[in-house]
């Protein structure tokens, strides 16, 4: 009788297979409050590792970490009528409190545009004190009605930037920086997803922004993921809470804004784009452990060596874990840290040190090859890079194998139920055609140029739609 296999296979059933995952490699639990998920700590060391990249890119970009209250005013959400709309259907709001009710609800915040405006109000006085750049790590609530760990979740962690400008033009440009050099660098340098930028229609905007850029994934079901958003608010949110500066001309002005996140769907990102029926596979780049040590026996000599090994890899700059635990067999741990993705391992057994080497298997490309003891050190760091580069082929040859061109609405359905994404004109679709895609639950994913680069704007000639089923 064949050997049941440890994970749900991908061809059988894509989401059983993803939760098979996040259980198996000790990701994340559902928390016992519909929608919430409690994260473990290696998917928490994933997120700390994606914290730690991002928030280095966000602070190149001249921006300040800060924290904002969780509980926000009602009366906050309603100053600006767009977003309050967006958000109403999601918003967890607080009636009582100590034992009383409160005489005004509180929303538990689902993002801080409104919050961060009231104190931006009062901070900005002079042109001398823009552009403010503001960035908070936080957890949001959104009222979710089909959650799923880590892509749609009730309360979630991540990131969230918010800045005033003089002008609007520097605005628009501190959005694209964000988008490109912050997001798309993190996401196809670190994450090796071959993310695509675009523009959103008007139907998928943020709600109260005047434009929305995008990053949107291909994951290995051939549906998009949203990976992170940075938004032209304009003057929405200034006018509503009467955000001015004192102009060099002595003229009192609305501030322009932008705003901009990415959260703890990313690792949701990284299981579904390099996953595979074995497990994770983390790009080393990101990973906590890149190499993990692993006594086959416990035998004194191994011990010893593995230690060793362990302090040689860890000097020559790899982010190294011993696993010394002899008392669990062998075979479950390698395949503990094979559901986990750890890019390498290295095995050390007996007769290992009587020839003076270890097995080096490798999670990413995968296969298993005896390598010399003292060569160790020397070659991690280049085939951690090999492999690193291995994932983002991967991703760009599934994204560009499995998009295709279409010229109708029937045409791009069909190539999105096949597991596909679509590319049709948006002079021929527009946003009737868009309203028909979503009676078959496809989306207009974002709008490219023909070139691939991001429009101007919405309407720009040459403008191409990117269509798929979405998460």
């Amino acid at each position: 009788m064949a050997k049941a296999p440890v994970l749900t296979p991908q061809a059988e059933d894509f989401p059983r297979w993803y939760q098979d995952l996040i259980n198996k490699a000790e990701l994340a639990d559902n928390g016992p409050v519909r929608g919430t998920m409690i994260i473990r700590p290696y998917g928490y060391g994933l997120w700390e590792r994606m914290q730690q990249e991002m928030d280095a890119r966000i602070k190149t970009a001249g921006a300040q970490n800060a924290y904002f209250p969780l509980f926000i005013p009602q009366s906050y959400l309603t100053k600006e009528a767009e977003h309050v709309e967006g958000f109403a259907p999601e918003l967890a709001v607080v009636t009582h409190g100590g034992g009383k009710e409160l005489e005004e609800p509180v929303v538990v915040r689902p993002t801080s545009e409104t919050i961060i405006n009231a104190s931006f109000s009062k901070w900005v006085q002079s042109y001398r004190d823009l552009p403010l750049l503001i960035n908070q790590w936080a957890n949001v609530v959104r009222w979710e009605m089909r959650p799923r760990v880590f892509l749609r979740t009730t309360e979630f962690l991540w990131q969230e930037g918010h800045t005033a400008h003089a002008t609007y033009e520097d605005a628009r440009d501190y959005a694209a920086y964000i988008h490109k050099e912050v997001y798309e660098d993190f996401m196809v340098d670190v994450l090796g997803i071959d993310v695509l930028l675009g523009r959103k229609t008007p139907r998928e905007r943020f709600a109260g922004a005047i434009n929305t850029l995008t990053l949107e994934g291909m994951m290995g079901d051939g549906k998009a993921l949203q990976m992170g958003t940075s938004h032209e608010l304009g003057q929405n949110f200034a006018k509503a809470f009467n955000t001015q500066y004192l102009s060099k001309d002595g003229r009192q002005e609305l501030v322009w804004q932008t705003s901009w996140g990415s959260s703890t769907r990313m690792v949701g990102g990284l299981i579904m784009s390099h996953g595979d029926d074995s497990g994770l596979r983390v790009p080393p780049r990101l990973a906590p452990v890149q190499a993990v040590v692993l006594a086959i026996k416990d035998d004194e000599a191994v011990l010893a060596k593995v230690r060793e090994i362990g302090d040689r890899l860890s000097a020559a700059g790899v982010r190294v874990q011993v696993d010394d635990r002899t008392d669990t067999p062998f075979g479950r741990r390698a395949v503990d840290w094979e559901l986990k993705g750890v890019p390498v391992r290295v095995e050390v057994g007996p007769r290992d040190l009587d020839n003076g080497t270890a097995m080096l298997a490798r999670r990413i490309p995968g296969g298993k090859e005896p390598v010399a003891l003292d060569a160790l050190a020397g070659l991690l760091p280049a085939i951690l890079e090999e492999d690193q580069a291995l994932l983002l082929r991967q991703s760009r040859e599934r994204r560009e194998s499995r998009t295709s061109d279409v010229a109708t609405v029937e045409q791009a359905v069909e190539a999105a139920a096949a597991g596909g994404w679509a590319r049709i004109p948006w002079a021929d679709l527009g946003e009737e055609g868009e309203a028909r895609l979503a009676e078959h639950s496809v989306t207009v994913r974002c709008l490219v140029a023909e070139d691939g680069s991001v429009p101007d704007s919405d309407d720009a000639p040459g403008n191409v739609a990117v269509v798929a089923r979405a998460y």
